[in-house]
Order: C-alpha cells, then structure tokens, then sequence
C-alpha cells in the first residue's frame, strides 16, 4: 500500500451523470461502491466535493443577471453541503461510517470543522467529507481541498476527473492531446495548466503534497491508483 492517509476532490458535475437531475441515485452508488472498494483496505479517506451541479460561485451569465462573486461563492458552498450529505447517506448504506465537516457555521445539520476532531474521526475509521469550501468567498474548492490536505497531513491529493489525467489540450476535442504521466508543481504553474487553481497547486507545493489526477469515471481506478497498478498523471516535486 501506497498511501495511509488520503484525501479524494470529487467534481459536483459528476453527481449529476448523464440524465437531467441534480443529483443521479445511481451515480451515489457508485460513489459509494469506489469508496468502499478502498475504505476495505484499512486506507484513511477524506473527501471534498464541489457544488457545480448546483451552482458554480464563479459561473457568469450576463452583466445584468449575474449575481455577484461573494453571494455566488456562498452559495456554491452551500451547494457542497447538499451534495456531501447526499454522499454521506449513499456511503451509510454502504455501511461505511461517514461524518460531515463544514466550514460555515451550520450545527444543526453537519459539524463544524475541527482540525484535531478530523483527525479522530479519520484515525476511528470513519470516511470525513469536509464541506463549505473554506468558508470565504473567492476560494474554490479546489483550494479547499489543498487546504484540508495540508491540515489532515494527507500522504496524497487524488483529483477524480471525467479523463485520465492531465493533458495538453482537451482530450474530449483533441484526439491527438497528449497526456502527461508526470508534471512538477513548477510546469504547471508556469504552463498555467488547468489542472486545479494555482492557489491550490501552490499550497501543495509549499506543504510537499503529491497530487495525482485520474479517471474517477472508470471503475476500479481508485483502488489501482492506491495498490501502485495505475498512475493517471502524477504531480510533485521539481
């Protein structure tokens, strides 16, 4: 085993699979199915998901429609709440122990996050999906998701994606787009590679936090990534 510790950045856009809905039943059980398959090998599982089937904080419309950036970023925090309690309740049916940590002031539905608390619920065995961003507007979740890593001290950030990994032009237009199986912190953020926002990349780079990015729609990847039998496109060290 590769890893102990290890937190997982879903995109909220996967959540809504193929059909019309917010949020696709079948897609939680999958979720639910990928998670168990590594949740079995003893592994410490943190997770943070967007909100973008919901709503994206940075998403525009026009000038006279658009709401504006703090109210937007609040509100995709709180799309992250819903959609971390609707995986909380996929993986309890998986019989997976699941607690939810938010960064927004909201007890009565979810904990508050606690940095030493996290760490408990993580060392009893239980999945934590920590969720409301950082709590400020004009971070993303991206950003969020470094954070928690550095603070849980996470062996490694997995981004689960719709491609297999890093390339130089978007595979789903670009048949000839070639991927990357390696990458420094320093080439993505001098290539400006959209990988995850550079205030993301940064705190990784600063906290010595390898970042590997991966299919998360092919089934069984996660657990290949895990055992060392998949790389998807690594990021780490200069």
């Amino acid at each position: 085993m590769n890893y102990n510790r290890i937190l997982l950045k879903l995109s909220g856009e996967i959540l809504a699979g193929n059909n019309e809905s917010v949020i696709d039943t079948n897609i939680l059980k999958y979720f639910a199915n990928e998670i168990r398959s590594i949740f079995d090998l003893g592994i410490e599982i943190a997770i943070v998901i967007g909100g973008g089937n919901i709503y994206r904080g940075a998403q525009s419309t026009s000038d006279e429609d658009k709401i504006g950036r703090i109210d937007g970023d609040y509100m995709g925090m709180l799309a992250t709440v819903i959609n971390s309690l609707a995986l909380k309740d996929s993986f309890e049916a998986a019989g997976i122990p699941t607690r939810v940590m938010s960064a927004l002031n909201i007890n009565e539905i979810v904990e508050p996050f606690v940095q030493k608390k996290a760490l408990r619920h993580l060392s009893k065995g239980r999945v934590v999906i920590f969720c409301g961003g950082t709590g400020h507007p004009y971070f993303s979740t991206d950003t969020a998701a470094a954070l928690r890593s550095a603070e849980i001290d996470a062996d490694i950030l997995l981004k689960g994606t719709k491609v297999d990994g890093v390339f130089d032009s978007d595979p789903e237009l670009n048949v000839d787009a070639k991927k990357y199986d390696s990458l420094s912190y320093s080439d993505v953020l001098k290539d400006n590679l959209k990988v995850m926002d550079l205030s993301a990349i940064t705190l990784c780079k600063e906290n010595g936090i390898p970042i590997n990015v991966f299919n998360f729609k092919v089934p069984g990847t996660l657990k290949k990534i895990l055992m060392g039998e998949y790389k998807g496109t690594k990021i780490g060290d200069d």
